[in-house]
């Protein structure tokens, strides 16, 4: 049964930085659109970045340009989400999702895989 799962979740203050990482069993994920959501509490769960299976092109919200980045790490089967200058309305559950179209841009509902989701909570 493929699984995929996010950590690198926790506590960090305004300003602060985490990196969150997804990994996957029984799942290569060299090859998939990997997607980034979140989900605050009361709010629905948005699309945060997305790096496409083909050429690994990256996309962001505008909410997040400039502060996060994604890449892959194709020998450690792991896709990262690296987020800097974090702000509290940063705070969600984020998860990372395996889609097997070549490209960003797919709704949520047809990626294929999901993980459980991480807790990041940006506070002072």
């Amino acid at each position: 049964q493929v699984q995929v799962v996010e950590s690198g979740g926790g506590l960090v203050q305004p300003g602060g930085s985490l990196r969150l990482s997804c990994t996957a069993s029984r799942l290569t994920l060299d090859g998939y659109t990997i997607g980034w959501f979140r989900q605050a509490p009361g709010k629905e769960r948005e699309a945060v970045s997305c790096i496409s299976g083909r050429a690994s092109d990256t996309y962001y919200a505008d909410s997040v340009k400039g502060r996060f980045t994604t890449s892959r790490d194709v020998a450690k089967n792991t896709v990262y989400l690296q987020m800097n200058s974090l702000k509290p309305e940063d705070t969600a559950v984020y998860y990372c999702a395996a889609d097997s179209f070549f490209e960003c841009g797919s709704y949520q509902d047809e990626y294929d895989y999901w993980g459980q989701g991480t807790q990041v909570t940006v506070s002072s």
